[in-house]
């Protein structure tokens, strides 16, 4: 042993490297298939094996080349490689983390410093460094070589078929059912782990990779996946997986994990490597339950007997209003500094979307702005520009955030992204192009001070960590003039806090407990909260019944809300008839809301059963002009005819069939029964 060779400080690193990418990929394969009991103790091993990552990095990056005991060949490069290794072992680890948090187990990097090493974890190691110790490092690297080997030749593409090391049951739909030992055609390889493959009775799904060995005919592969078998089975083997529904989870994964499109535009210089899918649109079309016209509807109470959030004040004649722990004004500000994608994408929106975020989950309704720029800034983004007439409320960068929940990491998350259509084959998609979190509390529950804020953005989604929007700007630098100039280069969103007047919160307060929207229709809504009260507590005749109430305005307004050009079209029709009102009429509560009820019917309740007013597309800029003309062109004859029953008589209009639901308002149907959404 004496005459054995000392290894060097790069080499040490080099190994603890191998050995956590050993257990890495242990924990991927236990964690495919995990049995009931076992979700939390694998949460706990990733938490463990990251932070043992992020230490071996750590002591990657004081390594110096002096400190080695004899010369090596390409030490930069060797450095380089090892880092790329070890943050690849990290962003793995930190995908396991969000697979296993299903039940309410934190995803904070914050808490990896909370969780101690396991004991017997610690004795397994030393075990093995013992063992391995008796080895020579001829031996190890030849292992390792093998090891690299059989993956290349496992993901090398033309190699098709592969077999089965361990049974798997289909974790959701779309994944494939197999059992061990069963041979599988591969039709793609994708780079996320999950592949495409066939079975003998032509069914198709996806399928794990670490399940999966390359078969030969005669047999050779057999025995080269007899050392996986036995780990494969003690979690694979028979274990029943629950089916994931939850459409939270289900946008996350896709927006982590199945990024090819976005590769093969990061591929082609299309996008900047940080880029990914966006995480709030695909929440937006997974569930209902992200829109603001779900938190606009009244909550009921556990006992499912009264109303949390709506209660009448009889004195008054009118609701109560409501504060809540969060009641704030955001203004947008500008984006500086946003990458620009390549000529391959047309950019067909560039906007802002903003929710209330504690972290791990998204606790309010997302909202979204988009933003204005100009051909000789191309990469600065603008808010609430100056037009003439009523703003747009897409464009208006005001926003008030409304909220009652507890945690106390609660804060608010900015993602900025782009609608775009690729020029050569014609595909849509949402990008994230970066976020931001803002905290509205300190660690002490303070709220923090009303002042504008410069926020760094983030590359890839709220749920990775390290990851930068345009990697070839990078935030390290050897000293601190570097740091300064790249950081005069990174993508920045400017935003302002602003505290609310006694006036302002009293307004605010007559909305939902958690609530985010545009300020400039914060008055449509408050009509709106009236009008539901005065249906649901004063005119009722008995607070048990649960019959349909007969009232278009509160059947289709929260329509408007997921149709802003409708909106701003009762915003319009509002305006209009506001300016010929006098004085004291503007300070009677009850005629103002009789005469909202009377500007509603004549406005936007036609237009919403009109077969005139196409469907309501995202970043359609044809459907966006022909629903805008439609809306022009009735708001027009409307003030010309003093109403719009005479556009309703006309022979030359056409609407939707009747609907009893166009006029019944069951709010047992549109209730929010859980608020935690």
């Amino acid at each position: 042993m004496s005459g054995r060779r000392a290894r060097g400080p790069l080499q040490r690193v080099q190994r603890r490297s191998r050995e956590l990418q050993a257990q890495v990929e242990a924990v991927r394969v236990e964690s495919a298939a995990p049995a009931p009991g076992q979700r939390k103790a694998l949460w706990q091993r990733c938490m463990q094996l990251k932070k043992l990552v992020d230490e071996n990095r750590n002591a990657l990056h004081d390594l110096k080349k002096a400190d080695e005991p004899a010369p090596v060949g390409n030490y930069n490069l060797r450095k380089e490689e090892e880092e790329k290794l070890l943050l690849k072992l990290s962003q793995q680890l930190q995908k396991l983390v969000l697979v296993l948090d299903q039940d309410n187990v934190t995803t904070n990097y914050a808490a990896d410093e909370e969780h101690q090493k396991d004991p017997q974890t610690e004795d397994e190691n030393e075990e093995e460094d013992e063992s391995e110790d008796e080895e020579s490092s001829e031996e190890e690297d030849s292992e390792e070589a093998d090891d690299d080997d059989e993956d290349k030749l496992l993901d090398d593409p033309n190699v098709k078929k592969c077999i089965a090391v361990g049974n798997f049951n289909a974790q959701q739909e779309g994944d494939l059912t197999f059992t061990k030992g069963e041979v599988l055609l591969i039709h793609d390889k994708k780079v996320d782990g999950w592949w495409v493959a066939e079975n003998s009775k032509g069914e198709r799904g996806l399928v794990p990779r670490t399940y999966l060995a390359v078969h030969n005919e005669d047999g050779e592969s057999q025995e080269q996946s007899d050392e996986h078998i036995e780990v494969v089975d003690e979690t694979a083997d028979g274990t029943e997986i629950k089916k994931r529904t939850d459409s939270h989870w289900s946008a996350v994964r896709t927006a982590i994990t199945e990024n090819d499109t976005v590769e093969v535009l990061a591929t082609i210089g299309a996008v900047p490597a940080g880029f990914r899918l966006s995480t709030l649109f695909q929440l937006l079309e997974e569930g209902y339950q992200f829109r603001a016209s779900y938190f606009l509807q009244p909550e009921l109470t556990p006992s499912q007997l009264a109303f949390k959030d709506l209660v009448w004040n009889s004195e008054k004649n009118t609701i109560y209003p409501r504060p809540t722990r969060v009641s704030l004004i955001v203004t947008l500000c500008s984006c500086k500094m946003i990458p620009l994608p390549g000529v391959s994408i047309q950019v067909l929106s560039r906007h802002v979307r903003l929710c209330l975020f504690d972290g791990n989950r998204v606790l309010s309704n997302i909202h979204t702005v988009r933003a204005t720029w100009q051909p000789k800034n191309p990469q600065t983004w603008t808010f609430s520009p100056r037009v003439t007439g009523i703003l747009p409320s897409l464009l208006d960068g005001d926003c008030f955030v409304r909220s009652n929940s507890v945690p106390s990491d609660i804060g608010i998350l900015f993602e900025l992204g782009i609608t775009y259509i690729h020029n050569s084959t014609g595909e849509r998609g949402e990008l994230s192009c970066g976020w931001a979190f803002l905290k509205l509390f300190t660690s002490n529950g303070i709220p923090v001070p009303s002042k504008m804020y410069e926020l760094l953005l983030n590359g890839g989604t709220p749920y990775e960590r390290g990851v930068e929007v345009d990697p070839s700007i990078s935030r390290r630098g050897s000293g601190v003039f570097h740091q300064f100039i790249t950081l005069k280069k990174q993508p920045v969103l400017v935003v302002k806090l602003r505290s609310l007047c006694a006036q302002s919160k009293d307004i605010l307060n007559l909305l939902p407990e958690t609530l985010i929207g545009s300020m400039c229709y914060i008055h449509l809504l408050i009509f709106y909260r009236q009008i539901l009260g005065d249906a649901l507590l004063k005119d009722r005749i008995s607070m048990q019944s649960t019959d349909l109430i007969c009232n278009p305005i509160l059947t289709t307004f929260p329509q408007l809300m997921d149709q802003p050009d409708l909106m701003d079209a009762l915003r319009s029709a509002w305006a209009d008839r506001e300016r010929t009102l006098k004085r004291s009429e503007k300070r009677d509560g009850e005629f103002l809301k009789s005469l909202f009820v009377l500007v509603y019917h004549d406005s936007v309740f036609p237009l919403l059963q009109s077969t005139f007013l196409p469907d309501y597309k995202w970043a359609e800029e044809e459907s966006e002009a022909s629903r805008w003309k439609a809306i022009a062109d009735f708001l027009k004859k409307s003030r010309e005819n003093d109403g719009a029953l005479q556009y309703l008589l006309s022979p030359e209009n056409t609407h939707r069939a009747f609907d009893i639901s166009e006029l019944a308002y069951d709010f047992l149907e549109v209730r929010k029964n859980n608020p935690e959404v």
